[in-house]
């Protein structure tokens, strides 16, 4: 069992966090919009982050024979023909592979303004779970709060967060709820 988080004021209420085992591959999400094209698979060690890598694989595919000047002519050419953005990603552990948007996807995503964010954190999202780490929190309740081993009750709980800060804050605002829950007030 995972050590407690936090817990409420009252310590009526904890959070603890734990590693979801069951997390999705976020590239399966239907929702994603930025296309991977998977550059350096450490000879076959890790798949292609997405199969088909987009719109623009076939450019890749021509420009790979030049390990030198590959990347740097495939990201000026989507800019320059493209209006798009494109960045690398080179995990520890994980292919290596270039996340990009054309410059109609951009447009049509949020008319340009956070699009290089939003690849970088499609990109964040695949990485934590790549590397495990995804979370879920259970949120416990005890009615002895004041004894030295309180038996705790889970109340709550829910994963799919990706990264540990996230999860740690998502965590921390679920207690705040029970906790004003339980004291009769709302946030």
């Amino acid at each position: 069992m995972s050590e407690a988080l936090a817990t409420s004021e009252d310590g009526r209420f904890r959070v603890r966090l734990v590693q979801d085992e069951h997390a999705e591959n976020p590239r399966q999400d239907a929702d994603t919009e930025v296309h991977v094209i998977t550059i350096d698979s450490h000879l076959g060690q890790y798949g292609p982050v997405d199969k088909d890598g987009g719109p623009l694989a076939h450019i890749w595919r021509r420009l790979a024979w030049n390990q030198w000047k590959g990347v740097e002519t495939f990201e000026r050419y989507v800019a320059i023909m493209h209006g798009g953005i494109v960045l690398e990603s080179s995990p520890e552990k994980g292919p290596r592979s270039l996340w990009y948007m054309t410059g109609e996807e951009i447009y049509d995503l949020d008319r340009g303004l956070l699009s290089e964010g939003y690849i970088e954190a499609e990109m964040q999202e695949y990485e934590a779970w790549l590397a495990g780490d995804v979370w879920a929190f259970v949120i416990e309740k005890t009615d002895e709060p004041e004894a030295d081993e309180p038996e705790w009750e889970p109340v709550d709980s829910c994963g799919g967060f990706y990264g540990g800060p996230y999860a740690r804050a998502q965590a921390r605002e679920a207690l705040r709820f029970y906790a004003a829950q339980s004291a009769g007030t709302s946030n």
